[in-house]
């Protein structure tokens, strides 16, 4: 024998947070990268030292962009929400 119920519930599609949030990443090591070989390197630090320096940045702020954009697409979904009635079927020996 078996039992139905119906229920009403919403749906909608939410962004990963961590996936936004590494692809932030990237993109600021990337933007890092371009930016320091853009400019004349000073002999005295040397290349790998200025670019891990500004890459304590350009991480940061990728994280940050990506954790915004994220929020953004969130609660854009938030108001795309339908709600829909589901029916619940249970099943009884």
């Amino acid at each position: 024998m078996s039992k139905q119920t119906t229920n009403e519930v919403t749906v909608r599609r939410a962004p990963k947070f961590p996936a936004f949030m590494a692809l932030g990443a990237a993109v600021g090591i990337l933007a890092t990268l371009i930016l320091t070989s853009l400019f004349p390197v000073d002999p005295a630090v040397g290349f790998a030292a200025l670019f891990g320096y500004f890459a304590l940045y350009g991480v940061t702020a990728g994280v940050v962009l990506g954790a915004v954009v994220a929020i953004i697409l969130d609660r854009i979904s938030a108001r795309r929400a339908k709600t829909v009635t589901v029916e619940v079927t249970t099943e009884t020996d």
